[in-house]
């Protein structure tokens, strides 16, 4: 005999429909129905249409991000101890995704090096964006699944571990982003807010800082939708009690000089060394001050952990603990092709979404979540606005297995580039705002 469902799916859709708010249950009711099959694809697709159009309150969307964390376990790191035997505190980044983004790699050893375990789970790249998981798959060996045994092993040894998430966190979270994505609904800030937070408050985590990127090459375009998106998941993140804080930042211009894979490795290796691009040195020193902070750590210095090889030391241990050798040659492409730059005068553009796509189309990034990627494809940038060019110098080399993508990257990047007169120097801040 069938148990009858305490709501109806129409009735809730309609509610939406109509502008009202959800009641707790019913919030509660859907997303477990949805999880286990008694709510239909098409229901909940109607049902995300009408909450992009419509919107929600602060206390369905909470509502919402819990019901999200029910459908599945939570993680709990409470047993990690010092050898005085007192608790190891915990923080973690969340970035909303860009172009050579690749900030996850030296901050995550670098938060560790002053005792604060990070638990940095990560995903894959979908379309123009890079996924921090394909970046670390280029280096021999190393691996992207661990069991949550072996995840809090690591945190206790080394500090730090970056891993793809279990297939039990959040899995109503995993159905519905499937959903969303084929649907036209994936830019309900609602929809994003929750899908991102569920993940994150599940992980249990003790201090959360959120990189919301906004400009071309990012998800969010203008500074006022992404300031609204960060609004409402650092009050979900402080309402679960968990300290979040978000900073916006600028995605308008790739991050670095690399978009790729080994690439962004490669230049990540550089920030560990104390060297590498200033924008990347800049973001990942203020994002593991702001994790710090939060994590209870007050007078740190990471600018001088990058610099006198603390943070390497554990970019090593993190790397070999999960079968990767830290050591070994990076992939690197087969064939190369130069852009070269039309004219003379300053660099004042270069469109972060054309230089994704380009990375994308060289074989970088997937179409689709099956898809494979090329480990050592991607666009290596020899100059970022600001800097004088001549005509005929590289403005960037592109890298492939498959020398046909060329045509079709080249294709991404024109008008990516704006170059004004001699004198010119175009206004940019790469930390836009703190919201917290």
């Amino acid at each position: 005999m069938t148990t009858a469902e305490p709501f109806d799916a129409v009735d809730v859709i309609r509610a939406k429909r109509d502008r009202r708010e959800l009641a707790d249950a019913q919030i509660d009711w859907v997303i477990d129905a949805y999880t286990r099959g008694a709510v239909a694809d098409e229901q909940m697709s109607a049902l995300a249409m009408a909450i992009l159009l419509n919107g929600m309150t602060h206390r369905e969307t909470a509502r919402w991000t819990t019901a999200m964390i029910a459908s599945g376990e939570r993680l709990d790191f409470s047993s990690l101890r010092t050898r005085s035997g007192a608790r190891v505190p915990t923080a973690d980044k969340h970035s909303t995704g860009g172009v050579g983004d690749k900030i996850t790699l030296p901050l995550a050893p670098l938060v560790a090096v002053f005792g604060v375990a990070v638990p940095q789970l990560s995903g894959r790249g979908l379309g123009h964006t890079g996924g921090t998981l394909d970046k670390l798959e280029s280096i021999p060996g190393w691996r992207a699944s661990l069991t949550n045994e072996e995840m809090m092993s690591q945190l206790g040894e080394v500090g730090a571990v970056v891993c793809a998430a279990g297939a039990g966190l959040a899995p109503a979270d995993k159905k519905l982003y499937a959903l969303r994505d084929v649907t036209g609904t994936v830019e309900a800030i609602p929809l994003i807010a929750s899908s991102i937070m569920s993940k994150k408050i599940a992980e249990g985590t003790g201090a959360l800082v959120l990189d919301v990127k906004v400009g071309s090459g990012a998800f969010m375009k203008d500074e006022a939708s992404a300031r609204e998106l960060a609004q409402t998941m650092v009050a979900l993140g402080q309402d679960a009690g968990v300290h979040t804080v978000a900073l916006l930042t600028d995605m308008s211009t790739p991050l670095g000089l690399t978009a790729g894979n080994a690439i962004e490795v490669e230049e990540s290796l550089e920030v560990l060394a104390g060297g590498g691009p200033e924008d990347v040195v800049e973001l990942t020193v203020r994002l593991a001050e702001e994790m710090l902070v939060g994590a209870g750590v007050h007078g740190a210095d990471p600018a001088a952990a990058l610099r006198d090889g603390r943070a390497m030391d554990v970019w090593r241990r993190m790397i070999a603990a999960q079968g990767g050798d830290p050591d070994a040659a990076l992939p690197q492409a087969k064939e190369s092709e130069t852009v070269y730059a039309p004219a003379d005068g300053v660099l004042v553009g270069l469109d972060a979404l054309s230089v994704g796509v380009a990375a994308w189309r060289l074989g970088a990034g997937r179409a689709r979540k099956e898809d494979a990627v090329q480990a050592g494809a991607g666009v290596r940038l020899h100059a970022k606005p600001g800097a004088t060019v001549r005509a005929g110098e590289p403005l960037m080399t592109l890298l492939t297995d498959t020398p046909e993508r060329f045509e079709r990257a080249s294709e991404a990047l024109e008008g990516a580039v704006t170059i004004a007169p001699e004198g010119s120097r175009p206004a940019h801040r790469l930390i836009l705002d703190r919201i917290a």
